[in-house]
């Protein structure tokens, strides 16, 4: 099912230039000229933009979304470059996330970049999602997953939320008051280990991945994740998806949940 979203912003057509810079992706197969056209009319959180935010927000920007809202906080350790793509060895010792703004601009002047040196509080993140037409949540701690997966229902905003350890990474794709929420999935916050182990090819392949779905839900192109959980096993190059059912009795999304709001954008 293609699952198209009107533009938060101001409808604008593609300019001589933007037709020429995306012309690789506009065609059979890919994107539509109305497809480039919705995702250029677009706006998009990301939340963090490490191992899988950075190449997930870096193919954003590489795609041509119109705005891109980026969140991360803390500055930037030798250990992150392992698999933190937006960062460098000239940056360690610096706040990440004016930096890594700045890496994405230098890759796209087209598109509009904001940065919020921190992790959203809990009313930040309804702020932000309310502006947006899709949140990807790339956090590594279930307290901001589970944050960003409130605001989104709360907002009608779909959700990708990714995740990795070691060698293995998952997907999961929300569309509020439709599908299966992340609280559905985790009912309680599983333990959560700091300094998991991380090899960044397998982070790098699941933010790649969240991007290509939210691509796909604001240019109403193929068919998005939605209700399904995607494993990706690194160690034997397997992948298997799993249907979700919600839960009755989850807090987010169950009948007895606040219903989320009216979306005006929704087709």
């Amino acid at each position: 099912m293609t699952h198209a979203r009107k533009p938060s912003m101001s409808t604008a057509a593609l300019s001589p230039e933007e037709l020429t810079r995306y012309a690789r992706q506009i065609g059979p197969g890919v994107l539509s000229v109305a497809g480039q056209t919705r995702l250029k009319n677009s706006a998009a959180l990301v939340s963090r933009v490490g191992g899988m935010g950075g190449p997930a927000a870096l193919a954003l920007v590489m795609a041509g979304v119109g705005r891109l809202i980026i969140a991360h906080g803390g500055r930037l350790i030798a250990p992150d470059l392992n698999r933190q793509l937006l960062g460098s060895e000239r940056t360690i010792g610096q706040p990440r996330a004016a930096h890594f703004a700045d890496s994405l601009r230098s890759m796209n002047r087209l598109v509009t970049v904001e940065s919020i040196d921190h992790e959203p509080t809990d009313r930040e993140a309804l702020e932000l999602t309310r502006r947006v037409d899709v949140v990807l949540s790339c956090a590594p701690t279930f307290e901001e997953r589970l944050r960003l997966n409130s605001a989104a229902l709360a907002a009608g905003v779909p959700l990708i939320d990714a995740a990795q350890w070691g060698l293995t990474g998952t997907l999961v794709a929300v569309d509020p008051g439709r599908t299966a929420c992340l609280r559905c999935l985790y009912p309680q916050p599983p333990e959560f280990e700091e300094m998991f182990p991380v090899i960044g090819a397998i982070a790098m392949a699941t933010g790649a991945m969240a991007a290509l779905e939210a691509i796909k839900i604001l240019s109403g192109t193929g068919t998005p994740l939605f209700g399904r959980l995607w494993m990706i096993d690194g160690h034997r190059g397997l992948s298997r998806q799993l249907d979700l059912q919600r839960a009755a009795d989850c807090p987010c999304c169950g009948p007895s949940a606040r219903p989320a709001a009216t979306d005006s954008r929704r087709p």
